[in-house]
């Protein structure tokens, strides 16, 4: 039987929503749909770069917690309520995915919260022990 363990990030919606920043279950590690929110203070940029920044350190922390990094990462998923919003992001997710190349996929849709520009989940694979 496969090892489940959850990663918290301390960010209210886990506790308000009943879910976990990420789920590591065998060698792979699923990171749930991640916002530009600093988890610490409760606070977002209105900027989506910033935000898509901010997503990226959220995700690297539960994926450093969990033993891996952004070049585990071996599928993305990008969500944004606004298309116009990705490509200025283009730079930012070059400079983490560009060596490591996931299977990549974005989404139009609205976002739990107005201020959200945008979410970005991905599914990573632990090295070998």
């Amino acid at each position: 039987m496969t090892q489940r363990r959850s990663i918290l990030s301390g960010s209210t919606f886990e506790e308000q929503i009943g879910y976990a920043r990420a789920v590591v279950a065998g060698d792979w590690v699923h990171v749930s749909g991640t916002t530009g929110f600093d988890y610490a203070t409760m606070t977002v940029s209105d900027d989506v770069v910033e935000q898509a920044e901010q997503c990226l350190r959220n995700i690297g922390a539960a994926l450093a917690e969990a033993g891996c990094s952004l070049a585990d990462v071996v599928r993305v998923c990008y969500l944004l309520p606004d298309r116009a919003d990705f490509e200025p992001c283009w730079p930012v997710l070059r400079r983490c995915f560009g060596e490591v190349r996931p299977a990549a996929t974005m989404l139009v849709c609205g976002l739990a919260d107005p201020r959200m520009r945008i979410e970005i989940e991905v599914d990573a694979r632990r090295p070998a022990a």
